[in-house]
């Protein structure tokens, strides 16, 4: 007995180290796509920031001239204000309207369904697209809403074609297309919240404002905390919308750190600049991703 007892000990170590190898052996293929497509060029996204480099001749290495370049330019500081701006707005207006989209949704009786694939549906067509529609019917002088409203006699102006609002116009655009994203995501989340809470809540009074403060939003924190630092990651790396619509302009009124770092790159030539650039948005994203993670760990502590 103790011989088979240690017989099938053993057979089990070996079984549970074969699996154990065997999981980390799935992990390979994802492993090499991630340090093929991801690691090696941000590495070589970071060490060019410390070249000189037209992205033909010979890289010269200049240590941190590029960012002293960057510190010493007016459009720099104009495009991270810029992000800035986007990031706060994107942070409040469609998160709060996902919020309140998802929560009437859960209360609604019928058609929660259709609205839900109204409301993502902006999210299924490409971004150059949508910039384009919201151009010509929106924005257009011509053949827009806009337009109209000037052949009637009211004295609007194109917001794209403005310093004062071509960012906020661009924003309200992404906007249109990002908030019915939000709301499915607060609504699947929502829809996990244990029944019970909800009905206790109603017997004992709760109005609806009361019952999303009490009890729904507490319930869903996680998920409202992940998407707000999706969202602070993305808002860093808007680029198609700014450049469809605006290419950065007017003045670099809507200039934001993508733009400017692909105007650097592929207009100025300098590439090295250009990843100065790219490793400043790199930094706002691990700051949020760190930020996220210590949360997580918070979480999971209580």
């Amino acid at each position: 007995m103790p011989f088979g007892w240690r017989h099938d000990a053993a057979s089990r170590i070996n079984l549970d180290v074969k699996e154990g190898l065997m999981h980390r052996l799935y992990l390979v293929p994802t492993l090499v796509i991630n340090v093929t497509i991801i690691l090696i060029p941000a590495l070589l996204t970071i060490s060019l920031a410390f070249f000189r480099w037209d992205g033909i001749s010979q890289p010269t290495f200049i240590g941190f001239a590029n960012f002293q370049a960057l510190w010493d330019d007016r459009i720099f500081w104009r495009a991270l204000g810029n992000n800035i701006k986007w990031t706060a707005l994107f942070l409040t207006v469609p998160i709060a309207m996902g919020l309140l989209a998802a929560t009437l949704l859960l209360v609604a009786k019928r058609g929660s369904m259709f609205f839900q694939v109204i409301y993502f549906l902006p999210m299924i067509i490409a971004t150059v697209i949508l910039a384009r529609i919201w151009q010509g019917m929106i924005f257009s002088p011509v053949t827009g809403v806009n337009g109209m409203l000037q052949r009637l006699g009211f004295p609007t102006i194109d917001p794209l074609s403005s310093t004062a609002t071509s960012l906020f116009a661009i924003a309200t655009v992404d906007l249109w297309h990002w908030w019915g994203f939000l709301c499915v995501i607060f609504f699947a989340a929502l829809r996990q919240v244990p029944s019970e809470q909800v009905e206790a809540a109603r017997i004992e009074g709760a109005s609806f404002w009361q019952l999303l403060r009490y009890v729904l939003l507490p319930a869903i924190r996680p998920t409202i905390t992940l998407m707000m630092i999706m969202t602070v990651i993305w808002s860093f790396l808007v680029f198609d919308f700014v450049y469809v619509l605006t290419q950065g302009g007017p003045a670099f009124s809507s200039e934001v750190l993508s733009t400017l770092a692909y105007r650097n790159a592929f207009y100025d030539l300098a590439v090295g600049k250009a990843a100065a650039v790219a490793v400043v948005i790199s930094l706002f994203g691990l700051a949020a991703t760190t930020f996220y993670i210590r949360e997580q760990s918070k979480e999971m502590s209580r």
